[in-house]
């Protein structure tokens, strides 16, 4: 059986509404930040990087959640949660949702997160000031041109609306006017609508 180790509020929401969306068998676990349990011996040897997601599968851990999404979306092939049967749409989805991790995640990340990036405090509050400009800006790049609509590759849903709903969940927190995203907020409302999303935000109340 798959394990998924998650925390509340983190980009593991994704991997837990895919998981639910699968219709496969897995247990999720939590991680509890705030007792820094990401840095713990028992954790670091299954995810080195300490940080979540990490989806336990059968030959092995696997993080980062564009990888953890594909892998969802190819074993459990009759849920249809990606575009399999077209190898370019394939790629646009791993390019929609590698934007997300590479871009919108780091823009949200520099508000919470400028340790990462630098020791100096007054560096810190510039690019925290900067997140609601630089999160606005990306999200309204996939307002305009690359959600398709309703879902992101179109018609059909896949992992990627998973992936989309839980960073645009960040925006409201960041800064984002969110009246400047219509398109967006309706993603998100038909997302709350659907019963494994339902089911993931629930495992992250428990």
């Amino acid at each position: 059986m798959l394990t998924l180790y998650y925390s509340p509020g983190a980009c593991s929401l994704a991997s837990l509404i895919a998981l639910e969306e699968s219709g496969l068998a897995f247990e999720a676990k939590r991680v509890d930040f705030s007792k820094a349990e990401q840095q713990s011996p028992e954790y670091l040897r299954l995810n080195p990087k300490g940080r979540v997601p990490v989806l336990i599968a059968e030959k092995g851990a696997i993080s980062e959640t564009p990888a953890i999404l594909a892998y969802v979306a190819q074993i459990a092939k009759s849920a249809r949660l990606a575009p399999l049967d077209d190898l370019f749409e394939f790629a646009l989805m791993q390019s929609f949702n590698n934007y997300l991790c590479a871009t919108v995640h780091v823009n949200h990340a520099h508000g919470r997160r400028g340790y990462r990036w630098t020791d100096d405090e007054a560096a810190r509050e510039t690019m925290k000031a900067k997140v609601p400009q630089t999160m606005g800006e990306s999200l309204g790049l996939i307002e305009t041109s690359m959600l398709r609509g309703p879902w992101v590759m179109g018609k059909d849903y896949s992992v990627a609306d998973a992936y989309l709903f839980t960073m645009f969940g960040w925006a409201k927190g960041d800064g984002v006017d969110l009246d400047r995203l219509p398109k967006l907020g309706e993603h998100r409302a038909r997302m709350l609508e659907r019963p494994a999303v339902q089911r993931a935000r629930e495992i992250e109340r428990a």
